[in-house]
């Protein structure tokens, strides 16, 4: 069994933005952080990615805006920073409150700023396999922690679990396109799927990202199968200061020794999902430039 590093990866994808960053002579990258309310996780996230940001060379911005922001007043705020020529990526934190509809708001993003990848255009550029399409940031950093790792991924059975559009159906795509990593078979899983563990059997590399703690049990994988473990989840810990612990969607202590790679929970793919971020807002940047001359 391998445990893949995802802090150590990180690490080096951002060092390497950093040296990208440090050569620009036309400026910097400019990144703004939308976030609606207080919300404890999303004032912590954003922080993280403003540091993170920071530590790199691009300018990070925070707008927040209250609760009661109306949706068109939000999308209006969005309008503006699509038209700033200063700024080269925009990212709404989710989740919004339930009164905005967050397809129209991402939707809304500029697709040349749109670092979350989130925007229909950029899904369908994914689709297409378009170079300057912007990859939803935890499906670019899964493609990454594979590629570094070794994980061969052309003609192997991929399964995923969940088919969100932050993550299932992203990395999917990802995995079926004609490059490396991917030229993958992939078959999607979710929750009207029948008999489960037959399918999760098959699986070369399984993607679990359904958000449900320790789902996937050792009978449900096969000997030698990668495993990249998406999930975040809170469980009760008396043992713990907080109270409780983070654990993902894989029962890491039975499932790892079975794998051939695994991801921990946390400090697999979450730092990637930063990592990519900045990764996003550095391309935005340079194809932005790059049309200024063009």
């Amino acid at each position: 069994m391998n445990l893949i590093d995802g802090n150590q990866i990180a690490s080096e994808v951002l060092n390497e933005l950093s040296n990208r960053v440090s050569h620009f002579n036309s400026g910097k990258p400019c990144v703004v952080f939308v976030r609606v309310g207080e919300d404890p996780a999303s004032v912590s996230y954003v922080k993280k990615k403003e540091r993170t940001a920071q530590s790199i060379g691009i300018d990070a911005q925070l707008r927040v805006f209250p609760t009661s922001i109306s949706e068109e007043d939000l999308l209006a705020e969005i309008d503006q920073l699509n038209t700033d020529t200063s700024v080269h990526g925009i990212l709404v934190q989710a989740p919004l409150p339930n009164h905005i509809d967050e397809v129209t708001v991402f939707n809304r993003v500029s697709p040349q700023k749109d670092v979350d990848g989130f925007n229909a255009v950029n899904l369908g550029k994914l689709c297409q396999e378009q170079p300057d399409a912007f990859r939803s940031c935890t499906p670019a950093g899964i493609i990454e922690l594979i590629k570094r790792s070794g994980i061969e991924t052309a003609g192997k059975r991929v399964v995923v679990l969940g088919r969100s559009l932050i993550v299932g159906k992203p990395v999917g795509m990802l995995l079926l396109n004609r490059s490396i990593p991917g030229n993958a078979t992939v078959t999607f899983c979710h929750s009207r799927t029948h008999d489960l563990p037959s399918l999760t059997k098959q699986a070369d590399i399984l993607i679990a990202a359904i958000g449900k703690p320790n789902f996937v049990t050792v009978e449900m994988i096969k000997t030698g199968c990668a495993v990249i473990d998406v999930g975040i989840n809170r469980v009760s810990d008396d043992s713990r200061k907080s109270g409780y612990r983070l654990v993902g969607d894989v029962d890491f202590e039975q499932v790892a020794p079975k794998t051939s790679f695994i991801t921990p929970v946390p400090g697999g793919v979450g730092p990637m999902t930063v990592a990519m971020l900045m990764a996003n807002t550095v391309q935005a940047f340079e194809q932005i430039q790059k049309s200024k001359t063009s």
